[in-house]
């Protein structure tokens, strides 16, 4: 028996990275899954070769929302979860990003979820869960991402908000809080087909030996099996609540 057998979970961001990993483990699992993205080849690709159903799903859009939770209804019948994953990153000291910069950060990292919670929640009359995609940033600050940690901040406070106001319908929501993860968004040579990503994973382990307590950089399974956790019923007494996944980053700074 898996985990999620007879769930209809819902991931954005599903084409590659954290996504691609959990649409992979949730389906290995036993779910139904529905991989939404922008990137429609690589999307509709693994959803064919996991046995899931693709959606075209710009997070930034509500009709595209409604059209894929409508997508999601009709192939499966219903939705039970829905991870909050798309996002993304843009390097800039604040004053020098321009407010179309900031803006488009939030579009995506911040109204997404809004947008998946507003959208998704009140076709659950079952209940249940909703795990939303924060960041070690969203506990912290972190000099030249300040646009990316002021999106990840505002995930966890929309979290705690839903938590509250959703607990009534037996709607859990939880956020992950992925301090540096091994993905495209992180290691751009995963998007390039002359690079070694693989050497340029290497070079992260290195450079996060020094900040990191765990002495390297995390991996996208990872992160997918603490999503796991919180959309199965291991987590069933779990609402409301930030999951740092970040080998210990949090923790402080070692001085030897």
């Amino acid at each position: 028996m898996g985990k999620l057998d007879g769930r209809v979970v819902i991931v954005t961001g599903a084409a590659r990275g954290q996504g691609e990993q959990e649409a992979r483990l949730f389906r290995a699992e036993g779910a139904e899954v529905v991989l939404a993205d922008v990137l429609d080849e690589p999307g509709e690709a693994l959803a064919k070769e996991i046995g899931g159903l693709y959606v075209h799903l710009d997070v930034g859009e509500e009709s595209g929302w409604r059209d894929a939770v409508a997508a999601a209804e009709r192939a499966y019948g219903r939705v039970d979860g829905l991870v909050n994953n798309a996002g993304i990153l843009r390097f800039n000291a604040l004053v020098d990003t321009p407010l179309e910069e900031f803006m488009e950060v939030v579009r995506v990292n911040q109204v997404g979820c809004f947008l998946g919670v507003k959208t998704v929640a009140p076709r659950m009359p079952q209940g249940g869960t909703i795990v939303n995609t924060a960041s070690y940033t969203g506990l912290t600050g972190m000099a030249a991402v300040g646009t990316y940690a002021a999106t990840k901040h505002a995930v966890l406070g929309l979290t705690r908000v839903a938590a509250l106001e959703l607990a009534d319908r037996r709607i859990r929501v939880n956020a992950i809080c992925p301090g540096a993860i091994d993905t495209p968004m992180s290691n751009p040579a995963r998007l390039d087909p002359d690079a070694d990503p693989e050497e340029t994973a290497r070079a992260l382990d290195a450079l996060y030996r020094k900040l990191v307590p765990l002495g390297r950089v995390g991996r996208p399974e990872e992160v997918a099996r603490l999503a796991l956790f919180l959309t199965s019923e291991d987590s069933s007494y779990i609402t409301g609540q930030p999951f740092v996944i970040d080998g210990g980053w949090l923790a402080g700074v070692g001085v030897v």
